[in-house]
């Protein structure tokens, strides 16, 4: 039997396993830690930063960072969830999201982390950028004003479906989200039942027909905030 890690996440006594990140550990003891860019099944990431823990006074992602005996995590703390609000203002103003109008609102992983961390309007000024949609492929599109550039898509492509149908291109305040093909997602090779077609955390990329199937009142995180499974000792 391998031995057990002992740590603290807000003074609270969790043990894992090794190997285990602080992530991992967390949800198994029924710890919710914020994330996005994190999804089972992935090869961690780490690059939304939401899941930013503070390890013995120093900012670590907590779905990368490995558990070590003995380290004090603080996690749902005041001066945490200061960063995590400003990443989730960000990651707000710099793309297109009306929620109003997106048939993701109620399951979406963007706006239920807002709700939770108690945001009601981005307090950074809205950038506006100009972007495409791309309604080419018969049973998926790609609305780019929504995409917050988690690469839960690229993953899964490349590490599930074995296909590499998403990338990234260009660099900066023009990065985005690339298909394998000289121009539309119709002349790749992703299909509908692919991994990467649900990936999405927001309605970057959707399923087509599925649109409003689910009624608002009974979406994902409309009566229970986002990692409440979790919290209720329901693995996932």
């Amino acid at each position: 039997m391998s031995a057990t890690i002992e740590f603290t996440i807000d003074g609270k006594e969790i043990k894992g396993q090794p190997g285990q990140t602080i992530l991992e550990a967390a949800q198994q003891a029924g710890v919710y830690i914020p994330r996005l860019c994190y999804m089972k099944g992935l090869t961690p990431w780490g690059s939304c930063r939401v899941c930013t823990v503070l390890i013995n006074g120093r900012p670590q992602a907590a779905c990368t960072q490995p558990i070590a005996p003995g380290m004090v995590v603080e996690s749902s703390t005041d001066k945490v969830n200061a960063l995590r609000r400003n990443i989730i203002d960000m990651l707000f103003v710099e793309g297109n999201h009306f929620c109003m109008f997106c048939e993701k609102s109620g399951s979406c992983e963007l706006q239920a982390l807002a709700y939770r961390l108690g945001i009601a309007a981005p307090k950074y000024p809205f950038m506006f950028p100009k972007r495409e949609l791309d309604m080419s492929h018969p049973d998926v599109f790609i609305d780019h004003n929504r995409c917050i550039q988690c690469a839960r898509c690229v993953r899964a492509s490349r590490d599930v479906d074995g296909k590499h149908v998403f990338d990234f291109a260009d660099r900066g305040a023009h990065r985005r989200i690339a298909v394998n093909a000289e121009a539309f997602l119709k002349d790749t090779d992703l299909a509908v039942t692919d991994k990467a077609a649900e990936a999405c955390p927001v309605g970057a990329i959707v399923k087509k027909r599925t649109g409003y199937a689910v009624p608002f009142g009974q979406r994902l995180y409309d009566k229970k905030p986002i990692g409440s499974e979790i919290e209720a000792g329901v693995k996932s």
